[in-house]
């Protein structure tokens, strides 16, 4: 696929490491430059990857990379990145807003500053660093938003055992059903895309899984590949979609789910927030049946 966003610009936020990152490093392969949106300046001790480790990364593949410190609960900053952006790539064609803040407890366990985090980052932020890029994404040629954020599923068995995080969650989402339809007649195109099992990131492993548990989680590769197949996607055509990663992959051909598993002897992992109609697994997928933190 290489060549297939040559020239284009892609702005993740917290594409310092994890899912975002991947994203990046598979755009780039397209022949994108990348802006590395992210608060990541200093290495963290819990947690792999600054913005200028992922900018490294990204340049050794041959295209531009442009890291900024941004926070995306600031409007001044995200105003300040996305002119940053502009002005050293000329436009924005490409928003993958996978910044996102995870406290999965129940009411009496949530701090008021937990839910507050949350949903300044997953919902608020989403729509800010969105509401910042749509200015440019409406000059591009084959503008798409991506929001890493589940199907709109308002089953109480996800919001029980963690009513704040999926609140913020599904906040993402909402921005996806609401801005899909907003700009439509312009040609912007805002898809959601989720993961039907966990996904191999620090987070997983520092906050529900465990090292033993990563065995049991996918690489962030497989939501890297279907956002590519997403991006090159006619905007006009294909957007308002709330994908699981696996069954879209095998809507586009791919059969081959294996290579996307952590550890080949082990059964996977379910993430929250799947539905149980209408995102059929693909043939020969199978995932354990237990809640994820459990």
């Amino acid at each position: 696929m290489a060549g297939a966003l040559q020239g284009k610009t892609v702005f993740i936020t917290g594409a310092s490491r994890g899912i975002g990152l991947a994203i990046g490093l598979e755009c780039a392969k397209a022949g994108a430059n990348i802006v590395i949106a992210a608060k990541s300046a200093e290495p963290h001790p819990a947690l792999p990857g600054t913005i200028y480790t992922a900018a490294s990364e990204i340049e050794a593949l041959g295209v531009k990379a442009l890291p900024l410190v941004c926070d995306i609960r600031f409007e001044d900053q995200v105003e300040d990145a996305v002119q940053k952006a502009v002005d050293r790539f000329g436009g924005i064609d490409i928003l993958v807003n996978n910044a996102s803040a995870i406290f999965p407890r129940g009411v009496l366990d949530t701090p008021m500053k937990r839910f507050d985090l949350m949903h300044q980052v997953n919902t608020r932020g989403t729509y800010l660093v969105s509401q910042k890029c749509l200015p440019h994404l409406l000059k591009a040629s084959n503008p798409h938003v991506l929001n890493l954020s589940p199907p709109l599923d308002m089953a109480q068995k996800w919001f029980a055992p963690h009513t704040a995080y999926s609140m913020a969650k599904f906040g993402m989402s909402l921005c996806v059903l609401g801005m899909a339809g907003e700009f439509a007649d312009q040609g912007v195109a805002f898809n959601a895309l989720w993961p039907r099992t966990a996904i191999a990131t620090a987070a997983i492993a520092n906050i529900l899984a465990g090292e033993e548990g990563m065995k049991m989680c996918r690489t962030t590769q497989i939501l890297a590949d279907a956002a590519l197949l997403i991006f090159k996607k006619n905007s006009r055509e294909f957007t308002g979609n709330f994908l699981i990663d696996d069954t879209f992959l095998y809507s586009q051909g791919i059969t081959d789910f294996d290579q996307y598993k952590m550890d080949q002897d082990q059964q996977l992992l379910p993430d929250f927030f799947v539905p149980d109609d209408g995102y059929p697994s693909p043939p020969g997928v199978e995932v354990m049946d237990i809640p994820l933190g459990s």
